[in-house]
């Protein structure tokens, strides 16, 4: 049984609160618009830029790299609001073409590299137990940012741009540490398990998603399990539970408060 290190589990916990904090909001408007796979094609599209950064010799640690992924993510984002607008009755199939194609290019590109697949498998599921300082940093003032415009302005005066560019931000700052899996994750999850709660619904997201960090964290740590695995395991699971706690058919507020 492997020890409870405060030091590793504390940033790692950190570092899911504050992707839930964009994402739980976030992720309620995605159901309501019917669009549930828009986050993990943008997330996939900022591991791209990541992946491109990589091919062409940048710095994994430099600020290249976090540029190349946001630039990526916002290209990406401009072009979902664009097709949105043009073919909304097609939108999601689009959105699982995107998502598809830049997965399949992130493997093109790694095709060379002798640790592609270990590259690859990190960016797929992360590497929250070993989130830094300066990733943490990064990530808490991307998240200000994002809450401060979703909440300060509201989602209609944001309009379809701002919303898909607030993706593009949120999923850039969080995409290298825990993973396009719980990215998605934490989008869909704590939305879903709540999407019959009448009251207070974000808070009720907020509190799934915050639980299957934590129960997952710890149960990755006791039982020596793959991190962003069983995170994703346990969030599903608190989400069951919380689901069966709301009454069934109820509808929940649009606005998601």
């Amino acid at each position: 049984m492997a020890n409870l290190e405060p030091s590793i589990l504390l940033p790692a916990l950190l570092a899911g609160l504050l992707v839930i904090a964009t994402h739980a909001p976030l992720g309620i408007q995605v159901l309501n618009r019917g669009i549930v796979f828009i986050d993990i094609a943008i997330a996939q599209i900022a591991g791209l830029g990541v992946i491109a950064a990589d091919f062409f010799g940048w710095e994994a640690a430099g600020a290249g790299v976090q540029v190349a992924a946001l630039a990526a993510a916002l290209l990406g984002a401009l072009f979902l609001t664009w097709t949105e607008r043009r073919w909304p009755e097609i939108q999601e199939a689009i959105i699982g073409t995107v998502f598809v194609l830049a997965a399949t290019l992130s493997v093109l590109l790694l095709s060379g590299n002798p640790h592609g697949g270990e590259y690859l498998k990190d960016l797929l599921v992360g590497q929250i137990l070993w989130v830094n300082q300066g990733q943490l940093i990064m990530l808490a003032l991307l998240t200000g940012l994002v809450i401060a415009a979703w909440f300060g302005l509201g989602q209609a005066r944001l309009g379809r741009v701002g919303f898909y560019l607030l993706f593009g931000l949120s999923v850039t700052a969080s995409v290298q540490m825990v993973g396009v899996y719980l990215v998605f994750s934490s989008l869909i999850i704590p939305a879903l398990a709540t999407r019959n709660a009448t009251r207070f619904r974000l808070l009720k997201a907020y509190v799934v998603g915050a639980l299957g960090y934590l129960f997952g964290l710890l149960a990755s740590t006791l039982f020596d399990l793959p991190t962003g695995a069983i995170i994703v395991w346990a969030m599903a699971l608190v989400g069951i539970i919380a689901s069966s706690l709301e009454p069934a058919g109820s509808a929940s507020h649009p606005s998601g408060h």
